[in-house]
Formats: structure tokens, C-alpha cells, sequence
């Protein structure tokens, strides 16, 4: 009876394919095992080749004696091919899970070994672990929809079409300072109507090189201006008609006065919307602003933030703390701020402005998720109360 039981339970066991994945540009690793005893079958792919995926893991299920119907898990690290893998690897039946980067043991030595082979064996053996019960050996990534990660273009490209602009505009200023020429107000596509006019120290114009490589610069600037506009515009659209969940939510964070459309939008979509969010903790920990402590002996200090989660989500955060300090006097987090911080300093005051991001990221979530209101908070047109 014994015996039967402890075959039954190995059987179970052999008939599970763990199958990593280490994913390059060019070349995709795949590291496969029946378990911790088994060393791990390694083979090298061509990158997004589907066909030869699909043929490696028929190959990796009679290598190890399995049948077709075996339980295939697998593992890859996000990155830079984001979640088509894991889309197509579930559609050829396999339970994938997207891994964290940052959530995966490394050794603690200052010079450690990082190649695709050890990479892909260590994932193996950490998928096996994490099937196996041991659900902390890392951090899986939740995957979004098709839906929610196509509605998360409009506010990635404006950010990177404002940032494109604020270069262009940069080095125009650059050129015209290099020479001697004074730019008066901000740079924009306009400034090409009074190039002509523009005088040196001297009294003399631009050279004919410079002339045009400013016209081709301005004209560069023409273009991205049109694009934000033209994003912006559509962003303005979709919030007039409001027909989906998330778009609704993102006029409710709007009515709460120092938050806009960039920061409600930013804060929806990439957040609020798709994420499964069960405590303030967590929020913090998404965003990236949980505090990374040193302790070790009578060795005591803090390393700052950890800077793991979102980056939009995060700089936006920061970005509203200092408008919320602001816009919201009476607010009991803009009084806390205040007297904690005041006679802090510069640096203080900077170091302060992110624990008010991380307070009041957790209010906005709780009042986008029960309609709880922040504490002595103002909405849009409201005026803080008078003083008696």
C-alpha cells in the first residue's frame, strides 16, 4: 500500500514539463526539466521562431518520457518582449508566468557569473521551486489584457513626444547661445518667422550653415508639436464621452483640485485599472516607493526608495505630492508635510515630498476604489476655508 502510494505520487511528478525561457534579441534559450533531480535539457533557438518553439517542446516531452497530454509550466523574464510570449505560450497549453527581473535570487558576491546558460538553468530550478509550493521565490508579473495594454499608448507616446520636444527645443537654444544670439521667451515652431531678424553681438546674423540647420531643427519641432496636439486632442475626445469604466475614473480623480487630465489618466491606466491592488503595501511596492532598509549587526541605514515599479506612475506621484502641498493647505497630509518638514531643508523637504506621494497614493486609490474622499480635501472650483 505503501509502495503504491509512493509511485503514484512520482508518476504525478515526472508527468510535468518545467520548461524556461531566456530571452534575447536573437537567440532564445530554453532550459526544460522533470524536476529538481533532473538536470535541466538546454537548446538554443532563433528568436520568435513559433515553429522550432513548437518542435523543441515535443522534442523536451519524449526526451524525458512524457506523453502529449503532460502538464507543460513554463517561466520567462519580462523585458523587452513583453507579453506576446506569454500569450502564445498559453495558447499552445503551457501555464506560463512572467517573472519580475528584480525579484530573482542572485548570489551576493561583488562579481558575479551572468550568461543565457546559468540564467535559464537557475529559472528552471526556481519554476520548479515555485510549482512546488514555494510561492516566494519570486515575484510574478500581472499580465494585462490586449485592451488595457493598448490603452496605455496614448499617454507613453506623449510622454516621449513632450520629451522629444523639450530636446529639440534645447538644442535650438543651444545653438543660438553658442553664437552669441539672444533667444528671447520660449523655443517653439514660430521661431522660424524671425530668424532672418536675429543679430549677434556683433551685430551680424546667422551663418549659412547654422541658419539651416535651425530651419531643419524648427521643422522637426513642427512636426512633434502637431502630434502632441493632435494626442492631446484625442485624449480630450474620449474624456468627453466617457464610455468605458476606466475613462470614468479617470474624470472622477480630475474632480479633485491639483490633479489633471496627464496624472488622473496616468494614474487609471497604469494602475488603478488592471491592477489587482489588496493593501496600501502593495500600492507602494507597485509604484516603487516603499522605503529599502540596511540592518545588519549594529549597522542601521536606509538606501532610499526602492525604485522597482512603475516609473510613470511613480514621477507622476511625485509630481502631484508637491502640487497637493499646494492646492490642498487645509488637507491634514499638506499640515503633517508642513510641520515634519519645514525647517527640513532643501534636501528634507525632497526627501519628505515622497513619503506624502506614498500616503497619498494610497488615498487616491481608496477614494477611486469607495468614492472615500482624502481627508480635507478640496474639488475642482471649491476655495480652501477662511481663517476666523
Amino acid at each position: 500500500m505503501t509502495t503504491a502510494t509512493s509511485k503514484k505520487h512520482s508518476s504525478a511528478v515526472e508527468e510535468t514539463l518545467y520548461v524556461a525561457f531566456e530571452l534575447s534579441a536573437k537567440k532564445w534559450r530554453l532550459a526544460s526539466t522533470i524536476g529538481l533531480g533532473q538536470k535541466p535539457r538546454e537548446k538554443t533557438i532563433e528568436a520568435g521562431n513559433r515553429q522550432e518553439l513548437q518542435r523543441e517542446l515535443s522534442r523536451a516531452r519524449k526526451r524525458f518520457g512524457l506523453g502529449e497530454q503532460a502538464r507543460m509550466v513554463s517561466c520567462y523574464e519580462a523585458g523587452r518582449d513583453g507579453f506576446w510570449v506569454h500569450r502564445f505560450l498559453q495558447r499552445e497549453g503551457l501555464d506560463n508566468a512572467v517573472v519580475d527581473s528584480s525579484s530573482i535570487e542572485v548570489p551576493r558576491r561583488a562579481r558575479r557569473a551572468k550568461a543565457d546558460g546559468p540564467d535559464a538553468r537557475q529559472l528552471c530550478r526556481m519554476l520548479v521551486r515555485y510549482h512546488n509550493g514555494e510561492q516566494k521565490v519570486w515575484s510574478a508579473v500581472r499580465v494585462p489584457s490586449l485592451g488595457e495594454e493598448d490603452a496605455r499608448q496614448i499617454h507613453r507616446e506623449l510622454i516621449s513626444l513632450k520629451r522629444s520636444r523639450t530636446r529639440r527645443q534645447n538644442v535650438i537654444r543651444s545653438l543660438l547661445a553658442a553664437q552669441g544670439f539672444g533667444c528671447q521667451g520660449g523655443v517653439d515652431s514660430s521661431l522660424g518667422a524671425s530668424l532672418e531678424s536675429l543679430r549677434n553681438w556683433e551685430g551680424k546674423g546667422l551663418e549659412k550653415h547654422l541658419k539651416a540647420r535651425l530651419y531643419r531643427e524648427l521643422e522637426h519641432l513642427a512636426l512633434l508639436e502637431r502630434q502632441v496636439e493632435l494626442l492631446e486632442g484625442e485624449r480630450e475626445r474620449a474624456l468627453q464621452e466617457p464610455v468605458t469604466d476606466p475613462l470614468q475614473r479617470v474624470g472622477q480623480l480630475m474632480g479633485l483640485k491639483g490633479i489633471g487630465i496627464n496624472s488622473a489618466w496616468i494614474f487609471e491606466h497604469e494602475l488603478f485599472s488592471w491592477r489587482e491592488i489588496r493593501n496600501g503595501k502593495q500600492l507602494g511596492a507597485l509604484a516603487g516607493l516603499t522605503p529599502s532598509p540596511y540592518q545588519s549587526g549594529d549597522s542601521h541605514r536606509e538606501q532610499g526608495i526602492s525604485k522597482s515599479g512603475n516609473r510613470f506612475v511613480r514621477s507622476v506621484a511625485i509630481e502631484i505630492a508637491w502640487m497637493w502641498v499646494r492646492c490642498q493647505p487645509g488637507s491634514p497630509l499638506t499640515r503633517w508635510y508642513e510641520q515634519r518638514f519645514a525647517e527640513a531643508g532643501k534636501r528634507g523637504r525632497k526627501v519628505g515630498i515622497v513619503a506624502v506621494a506614498r500616503k497619498l497614493l494610497i488615498q487616491l486609490w481608496r477614494y477611486r476604489q469607495w468614492g472615500v474622499l482624502p481627508e480635507g480635501a478640496l474639488l475642482q472650483g471649491e476655495s480652501p476655508p477662511q481663517p476666523a
